[in-house]
């Protein structure tokens, strides 16, 4: 499944007239692989030893390229660093407060709220995002609010 998305991801980059380098093609196949939600400094962690010449600005350069064609998301959920997901189906993410791990979340009911919202307020409705918070089963319990 991975090998697919990489290959419909990569064909997307070239049908936009992106050049398909081989950092690119690393940074692509590690979010795909990756379950995490990845920081740019974690992707750069990870593949710094394949590519001892890229600088954490050209993971950060890739990262906005596949964020404008679509590719990825870019999380911004309480603390100050992005985290990275790639774009596959629609789902949600719950985010410990302890120490900031995302994991995925799929729902599919709650698509029904975007056609209530739009049917009670006339809005065209584009798109909605859905933050769940918690402690994850890693971190000692915690009081939470």
């Amino acid at each position: 499944m991975a090998h697919i998305e990489l290959k419909e991801a990569l064909d997307t980059l070239k049908d936009t007239g992106v050049r398909i380098t081989p950092q690119r093609h690393a940074i692509l196949e590690y979010l795909i692989n990756s379950m995490s939600h990845p920081t740019a400094d974690d992707i750069y962690k990870a593949l710094e030893g394949k590519f001892p010449n890229m600088s954490v600005a050209t993971v950060y350069n890739n990262l906005r390229v596949f964020r404008e064609v679509g590719l990825i998301k870019e999380l911004t959920y309480g603390d100050s660093s992005s985290r990275f997901d790639f774009v596959t189906s629609h789902h949600y993410h719950v985010i410990c407060e302890k120490c900031g791990k995302i994991v995925d979340f799929h729902y599919p009911g709650l698509d029904e709220v975007e056609h209530l919202a739009s049917h009670v307020t006339g809005f065209k409705i584009s798109h909605h995002r859905m933050e769940i918070y918690g402690v994850c089963p890693e971190c000692p319990n915690m009081e939470t609010h």
